[in-house]
């Protein structure tokens, strides 16, 4: 079984860095070191990794701290795309 790719939406990217500017960069650090890792072995499962209910699309929660990061996975293709992150007081607004 291969590796997944991790693809950061324009979105996202735009979210990243408002979190870096509220947090510091140490969040977009350790989202790349200690989440990115894991989720290229297994998307589905894992520390903070949830799929959320009644969410069209399919999509899976990851939870870092104070952090929501949201991402859908392409199995054809073995992708996981990270679509949105938010503080979780706003995550599921």
């Amino acid at each position: 079984m291969g590796e997944y790719r991790v693809f950061e939406t324009a979105g996202f990217l735009a979210d990243l860095r408002k979190i870096a500017r509220a947090a510091g960069a140490g969040v977009e650090r350790k989202l790349r070191e200690h989440v990115y890792p894991p989720l290229r072995k297994e998307p589905h499962f894992g520390p903070g990794v949830r799929k959320l209910r009644g969410w069209t699309p399919e999509t899976w929660r990851i939870r870092m701290r104070d952090w929501r990061f949201f991402c859908q996975i392409d199995e054809r293709d073995k992708l996981v795309i990270l679509t949105a992150a938010h503080h979780r007081r706003e995550a599921y607004d």
